[in-house]
């Protein structure tokens, strides 16, 4: 290289310009490759091998977590190809992911499209790449599994429908919650989803405070009564115990034929009832020996059907002056139950109390309860009257609460 050609790199090194080394190099030094064209004209010899970059200005740390989200994604993508496609494998091209919906405990939900078909896209949330430790990212997993694996093999009229699920692939466009974004959310290499059939009705638990004031006619009752027992009859016909039956994971269609939904705490039943135990739920709806740490079986949902029953009934909640402590440990302790309208036929009420008796054994099976419901007589009437009408409903003398 000659003099004057050297004077000339020294003097672009003072522009402190980026040296490129690819398309998203960001790394800071002396020179850049475009100076070949400067040089070239004066017919210097300047080649990549005489070029510098001083260690000050590189970005580490940049550096390695481009290199850890690389080796991510080629992670992902070589065990996705090494491993065999499940039959409830989505093809993500094919998911129009649309808006948020809602957020639970478990994921997050959006409406979406799949192949023209309306679906609700319940996200499992991971978490940032690299973030996340391996054993919750093996537990998120494994509690991804556990859904699919019960729910893409049922099919029932009061279950909503399986669609198909994503297992690790960073292929999906998630609308962003950011409005001064570009319109879709960065999404972890190794994010899965669950698709099933959209519910345009909405929650149960939605469509009863709609009517918590003019309440539901009797028949009405005894039909969401009957769709909920149903499902529930079937499930457990199938060995699998929901565990979180409430009215927020009862889903409605459009002709308000109530669907279980959300079996991200479903499990299959233990043959030995000591390997069920845990919290699992959501409490006021929990059976005393889930609060209490005991084991438990599918009468635990026996249990949640009852106060769910309650709460179809009076459009109400069941302990609205009690903190989550005091409802846990009087429904244990000083057997605490929702108080049932006088009004209230004794046929619907003998099943209420059934259903949440303290000993599991004596509450009755869910094929049972359908039995019972399909003998009531709704032609007479026997809904919840509404407060200020003439007549209406004055609860049990019992005080409420512990």
């Amino acid at each position: 290289m000659d003099v004057k050609a050297e004077g000339e790199i020294r003097e672009v090194a003072k522009t402190n310009e980026e040296v490129s080394f690819g398309s998203n190099s960001k790394l800071k030094g002396w020179g850049s490759l475009s100076c070949r064209n400067m040089l070239g004209k004066r017919n210097g010899n300047f080649s990549s091998k005489d070029m510098f970059v001083r260690a000050d200005k590189i970005d580490l740390k940049s550096l390695d977590v481009q290199l850890e989200r690389h080796v991510s994604r080629v992670w992902s993508k070589n065990s996705e190809a090494a491993k065999p496609k499940e039959e409830w494998e989505i093809d993500p091209s094919k998911l129009h992911i649309r808006y948020l919906v809602a957020q639970g405990t478990y994921g997050t939900v959006y409406r979406g499209t799949y192949d023209t078909q309306d679906v609700a896209v319940k996200l499992l949330d991971w978490g940032e790449d690299g973030m996340a430790t391996n054993a919750e990212t093996a537990a998120l997993r494994a509690s991804f599994r556990q859904e699919v694996a019960v729910w893409h093999k049922l099919d029932h009229p009061n279950i909503t429908k399986f669609v198909g699920a994503s297992m690790g692939t960073s292929n999906l466009k998630i609308p962003s919650k950011d409005a001064s974004g570009d319109g879709y959310a960065t999404l972890p290499s190794r994010a899965c989803c669950v698709l099933v059939e959209y519910q345009t009705g909405g929650t149960l638990k939605k469509f009863l405070y709609l009517n918590r004031r003019k309440k539901l006619a009797f028949q009405t009752v005894i039909q969401l009564a009957l769709d909920l027992s149903r499902g529930l009859s079937y499930l457990h016909s199938k060995k699998i115990v929901h565990r979180d039956v409430k009215a927020e994971n009862m889903l409605l269609d459009a002709r308000k034929t109530l669907k279980i939904a959300d079996f991200g705490v479903a499990r299959v039943e233990a043959q030995n009832p000591q390997d069920m135990t845990g919290e699992t739920g959501t409490l006021g709806y929990m059976a005393p020996e889930v609060l209490d740490g005991k084991p438990y079986n599918r009468k635990c949902d026996v249990y949640s059907f009852g106060i769910c029953l309650w709460e179809i009934y009076c459009c109400d909640l069941p302990y609205p002056d009690l903190t989550f402590a005091e409802v846990s440990s009087a429904v244990v302790r000083q057997n605490l139950r929702p108080d049932i309208p006088r009004c209230c036929p004794n046929s619907l009420a003998n099943i209420m109390k059934k259903c949440w008796d303290a000993n599991p054994e004596k509450r009755p099976d869910m094929n049972e309860i359908v039995r019972m419901l399909e003998a009531i007589d709704t032609s007479k009437g026997g809904g919840m009257i509404p407060e200020g009408q003439s007549g209406g409903c004055l609860c049990f003398t019992r005080a409420r609460g512990p």
